[in-house]
């Protein structure tokens, strides 16, 4: 963040009245960098856009927040790197990602926990939700209260499909950075790849992994069918952004503009989870168009899976009781 000294406020007052009339207008007293990984036309970066515009105006341009998507500042755990630092001031991030600086982020990425959006939004708007953002509190970031929707993950294949877990034996899948990714497709039987979402397209098409595993409005948009043949509707975890900022740079600001940052970001949130509702409801079908094959699967044999291999006793050792309490209260029994 930077804010503009109050004494280059008032050094103006000194300078010739031509030198005035022909400066630009007044720079905002708070600039912020926003970023995100989500391409331009995505809606959570038309919604954090329309958030910054009006933020802008609702501060009589006092605060200024600049956004820059679609990886434009580098790699997940590169703009991870920046906001702890202060390099960047806000960041959406997914919680399985940024679960490698706070571990219970990556709880609601839980295989084949939730069950739909219903589960979803009472449990990350409501204990779930909260808890996490203590545990991010506590890192030095600031978490604002409302998540947005990355949607339920399904997988993609160039090579076969993906109808049980007998079909992900040996199987190279690129995977997020993320240790919980990882740990679900190894119970799996599969043979995770980590790579950063900016390089997914190339990984594919160049046979690095054979399949992916990412939301189907995020499949559609980062145009993932053209190197893909197969989507199986696992629907296998559940996936979101967390709005972050650097405490540093939030707490710089008066109380009243802090609420007007949240509020605007978390209005623009949940417009963005009704964006993606919407979407999900045509983004199939323009899939098949485009020669993408979609393929039903036994979720019950995989969650089984998971299961038998300790996948679910496994982290919740991890986890911890509390956490994995307000999980189950919320999903229901895993282990």
């Amino acid at each position: 963040m930077t804010r503009l000294p109050r004494r280059a406020l008032l050094a103006g007052a000194a300078l010739p009245l031509f030198v005035i009339r022909t400066r630009p207008a007044q720079a905002a007293e708070f600039s912020f960098k926003l970023a995100n990984n989500s391409p331009v036309t995505h809606p959570q970066s038309v919604r954090q856009q329309e958030a910054a515009d009006r933020i802008r105006q609702a501060s009589g341009g006092r605060v200024d927040m600049q956004l820059f998507p679609n990886n434009q500042l580098g790699s997940d755990t590169d703009m991870l790197s920046q906001l702890r630092s202060g390099a960047l001031d806000f960041f959406t991030l997914s919680g399985l990602i940024l679960a490698t600086l706070v571990p219970p982020a990556s709880i609601n990425g839980i295989g084949f926990a939730f069950k739909d959006y219903d589960t979803v939004w009472k449990a990350m708007d409501g204990r779930l939700g909260a808890y996490v953002r203590g545990e991010i509190d506590k890192r030095g970031l600031v978490a604002m209260e409302k998540m947005w929707d990355n949607g339920f993950r399904q997988i993609t294949s160039s090579t076969r499909p993906i109808k049980t877990p007998n079909d992900l034996k040996g199987f190279k899948i690129r995977v997020p950075v993320s240790p919980l990714w990882t740990s679900m497709f190894q119970a799996l039987g599969a043979s995770p790849v980590s790579i950063n979402f900016a390089e997914v397209y190339s990984a594919l098409q160049t046979k690095i992994a054979e399949g992916e595993e990412n939301p189907l409005s995020l499949i559609q948009i980062a145009k993932l069918y053209e190197v893909q043949k197969y989507c199986s509707m696992t629907s296998h975890m559940w996936d979101g952004f967390w709005m972050l900022a650097n405490k540093r740079s939030f707490n710089g600001l008066p109380p009243d503009l802090q609420a007007l940052v949240a509020a605007e970001l978390n209005r623009s949130a949940v417009q963005e989870r009704e964006d993606i509702a919407k979407l999900n409801g045509s983004v199939a079908d323009d899939l098949r168009s485009k020669g993408l094959e979609f393929v039903e699967v036994d979720k019950p044999a995989f969650r089984d899976a998971l299961k038998q291999a300790g996948f679910y006793a496994d982290w919740k050792k991890k986890y911890g009781d509390e956490p994995w309490s307000i999980l189950e209260s919320e999903v229901g029994s895993l282990s």
